[in-house]
């Protein structure tokens, strides 16, 4: 960071006006237009010989050269994280003390950190600034971008540590762990089943609702969830890409296929309840089940 330094030219004097002058643009609200006149005519000149950027005081190019040198002085007192800027410490101390001073106008959540409300206000705006160069595809965040990229790429940098299994996101990877600590924090308020993950509750509300927000756009027919349209679209194409590795039959669904492979393994794992017989395929228990009710059952 000296070496960088020493480039510099030595500051010229300023009186201490000009001084809370700079602080003002920094971060304080300015009290006139001649001041905002002032700041804008004002000579910068302290160059970084790096990103060439131009400041007006020395100390506040020396301030600056800490992003280029990688240092990081400010370290919080409780768990030693380190920051380039002593702003950026005092900020983070709100994670420890859970104060939440930046408050959202629109729906009134609190937040820590500045930057984190106005990552959020985009909720609202249903702003994405950060766009994928590939499918276009706009994110709120740019870490959401960073993390999107590796769709493209194929890599899956993030595996589990019990089974070992990749995946592109990190938040993907918290989400499958629960799969193995069987924790389900999530439970319906109806019928009190329980979810690993906040986003398979919401799906699952629309059970108890009906709602089918997810239509096909050949056909019309309504789904309650995304995923279940992009299983229907083969219907249409005709397309059957799920093929059984033992007899080469080919299947439109993914779940016929694995319904179909318990032909060859002879499982079956759909029992009834109230005789015990065991089915390999649950559309049989349903048909099975009428035997009990005495409605006949009608074949499609």
């Amino acid at each position: 960071m000296s070496d960088l330094l020493d480039q510099v030219d030595p500051e010229p004097p300023h009186t201490k006006e000009e001084e809370n002058l700079w602080t003002n643009q920094e971060g304080e609200q300015l009290q006139g237009l001649e001041e905002l006149h002032q700041i804008h005519t004002t000579k910068k000149p302290f160059s970084c010989s790096v990103c060439k950027r131009h400041f007006v005081y020395k100390s506040k190019l020396k301030e600056h050269i800490i992003i280029h040198t990688g240092e990081k002085p400010f370290s919080c007192s409780v768990c030693n994280k380190g920051f380039v800027h002593e702003g950026n410490r005092e900020q983070h101390m709100s994670v420890h003390t859970g104060e939440k001073p930046f408050r959202c106008s629109v729906c009134k959540k609190g937040f820590a950190l500045k930057g984190n409300l106005k990552q959020h206000m985009s909720v609202h705006t249903g702003e994405r600034p950060f766009s994928c160069s590939v499918c276009q595809k706009g994110f709120r965040r740019k870490s959401n971008l960073k993390g999107h990229m590796s769709v493209h790429s194929r890599e899956k940098p993030f595996s589990c540590s019990v089974c070992q299994k990749g995946f592109a996101l990190k938040s993907n990877l918290k989400k499958h762990t629960l799969t193995h600590t069987g924790m389900k924090s999530f439970s319906c308020s109806v019928c009190k089943k329980g979810f690993a993950q906040k986003g398979n509750l919401t799906k699952h509300m629309s059970v108890h609702t009906g709602e089918k927000p997810f239509s096909c756009p050949v056909c019309k027919k309504c789904f309650a969830r995304k995923f279940e349209v992009k299983q229907h679209m083969p219907v249409h194409t005709r397309e059957k890409p799920f093929c059984c590795p033992v007899c080469k039959k080919r299947f439109t669904l993914k779940g016929n296929l694995k319904q179909h492979m318990s032909v060859h393994t002879r499982e079956k794992p759909f029992c009834c309840s109230i005789c015990k017989k065991s089915f390999a395929q649950k559309r049989n228990l349903k048909k099975h089940m009428l035997s009990h009710t005495g409605k006949k059952a009608s074949i499609h």
